[in-house]
């Protein structure tokens, strides 16, 4: 009996057009994927080991066990941090939630005037953040700041800005959100020029308004896109990755505390102080804090779905 060899190519398995399509895209994921691991995972775990210890920033390392995280438990200057944190996120959110969509809806129609306003307001994102707050602390900083001058006009005579604890932090946040908002606007006006146009011709035919059109169709259809701005704006207001530049150069984190976000107490006890073990304890906790929330966001939505019944 002749048996017959079968060619080596009929004898290699060929992937599927499936899976050589999830093979391209993990391909493609991978080196962002390993950058997110060296860059940040790697960071966060030794952050997490390193709050274990107490370091003096000479080289010294002793072993303190849980001690950062009791003394951060008792230090009261770390819960006015987490207060001053909550407080600026809880303004911040929703404030760009609707200044973003407010300036899409606003400039969503395509002619040559909205390019250029869109542009406008994009702008302020393209400017470094620190030259950002150097131009505004100049613009409010008291007796000699455009803003201080005029507020009289207008009935706020006696405010200090920047110097007021009861004023600083809802001034911060009004630059933050005026850096901010452009860059949200792009964002939803992607949402909005995926809604279909049907559904508004159809709903004008019936006779729904654009505050019906806006209620029943716009919202709905955006909970994805609001899902993504309302999760990514919260983890930067939290983390204070764009809040420590502005902060920073400001207000230094004062009048009495009244600013000082988490992400600036803990570079003070860093680098201010040289108790690293103990920066390191707080932000593996701002860490810890900011995924809990971010698992809370996808249980409570189901991932930007939301519940449609």
């Amino acid at each position: 009996m002749v048996h017959r060899s079968v060619p080596a190519k009929r004898r290699r398995s060929r992937l599927s057009a499936k899976h050589r399509e999830w093979l391209a895209g993990y391909l493609f994921v991978l080196p962002d994927a390993l950058g997110l691991a060296v860059f940040l995972g790697l960071p966060m775990l030794l952050s997490l080991v390193l709050g274990l210890y107490e370091v003096d920033g000479f080289g010294s390392y002793r072993f303190v066990g849980l001690a950062n995280y009791i003394k951060m438990m008792n230090d009261p200057l770390f819960w006015q941090s987490a207060k001053v944190t909550a407080l600026y996120a809880i303004m911040l959110v929703p404030l760009l939630y609707v200044c973003g969509l407010g300036l899409a809806l606003l400039v969503q129609k395509t002619n040559r005037f909205n390019g250029v306003i869109r542009s406008m307001f994009f702008a302020p994102h393209m400017v470094s953040l620190v030259v950002v707050a150097l131009v505004w602390q100049f613009l409010v900083v008291d007796k000699i700041g455009v803003l201080s001058r005029i507020a009289p006009a207008i009935g706020l005579g006696g405010i200090s800005f920047l110097g007021d604890p009861d004023f600083a932090l809802f001034t911060v946040v009004a630059v933050s959100v005026w850096f901010l908002m452009g860059y949200y606007m792009l964002i939803f006006l992607g949402g909005l020029q995926d809604i279909p146009r049907m559904y508004y011709e159809a709903a004008t035919m019936d006779g729904a308004g654009p505050i019906a059109r806006f209620w029943y169709i716009t919202l709905p259809l955006l909970r994805p896109t609001s899902f993504f701005v309302v999760m990514i704006s919260m983890v930067a207001a939290v983390a204070g990755s764009q809040a420590f530049d502005i902060i920073w150069v400001m207000t230094g984190g004062g009048p009495a505390n009244a600013t000082s976000v988490l992400i600036i107490y803990i570079y003070q006890q860093a680098f201010g102080f040289g108790a690293f073990g103990y920066a390191a304890a707080m932000a593996s906790i701002l860490v810890v804090t900011l995924i809990l929330l971010t698992g809370i966001m996808f249980l409570l939505t189901r991932g930007g779905r939301f519940n449609y019944e």
